[in-house]
């Protein structure tokens, strides 16, 4: 298991402002897929204790809503608003906080998340990378700073928990 900064995915550049996690998780990519766009699973796995989720709405399709509202130990609820850009079911999510719902715009915009699920071997196996793309660097190193490779590693250990006992 890596977490990595550079990415291989035909038809995806590498890009300056990426931030990138990129494993192979025990799980199939199917059941990795559906912990991210159910929202009864969502919550399950999407932050690292001590936070949780307070609330989840998605509906994965192109221009369809993806929210998810964090809660903080101390009860602080950060929404985490924005719209899918790209559903392709058990291969790949991409969703942004660009734009909300019906493609208005977004006061600031921050990142860009694409996520791909890649079966390995015999499929029960996947390369799951995950890429927080920034608009600039001064937002990808604010990312880096609040712990991304740690939160996203430790995210992906609960997705991946969670995927197997499905």
């Amino acid at each position: 298991m890596s977490d990595t900064t550079t990415i291989n995915i035909p038809g995806l550049p590498d890009h300056a402002n990426d931030l990138v996690l990129d494993r192979v998780l025990d799980a199939p990519a199917d059941k990795l897929f559906r912990c991210w766009t159910d929202p009864a699973l969502l919550p399950k796995w999407f932050v690292p204790a001590p936070w949780s989720v307070a609330s989840v709405e998605v509906d994965p399709r192109p221009g369809g809503r993806s929210l998810v509202v964090m809660r903080s130990p101390e009860g602080m609820e950060i929404p985490n608003d924005g719209v899918y850009l790209e559903v392709i079911p058990n291969r790949r999510l991409v969703f942004t906080n660009a734009y909300t719902p019906g493609w208005v715009p977004a006061d600031k915009p921050f990142m860009t998340a694409i996520v791909n699920f890649e079966p390995e071997g015999d499929g029960s196996k996947t390369r799951y990378t995950a890429i927080a793309r920034h608009w600039n660097e001064q937002d990808r190193k604010a990312h880096e700073d609040m712990g991304f490779y740690v939160g996203w590693g430790i995210c992906a250990d609960q997705l991946e928990r969670l995927a197997r006992t499905l």
